[in-house]
């Protein structure tokens, strides 16, 4: 059974529609989501995905 908890790479580049070599790139730059690796793998937390993903909104600008 998979834990809905965590993302691994290849889940978290889907939900954002991104290569999941950008977020290898973001890793090794330290930008993007915190992450644990356990045992070779890296998981993403999902209170860590969308702590990132709030980090990212942008107020429109008023006119």
């Amino acid at each position: 059974m998979h834990n809905l908890s965590h993302l691994n790479q290849v889940e978290l580049s889907r939900r954002w529609k991104l290569s999941p070599r950008t977020l290898e790139r973001w890793r090794w730059l330290k930008e993007g989501p915190r992450y644990l690796k356990v045992g070779g793998r890296v998981i993403y937390r999902l209170e860590d995905i969308i702590a990132f993903e709030e980090q990212q909104l942008h107020e429109a600008a008023a006119n």
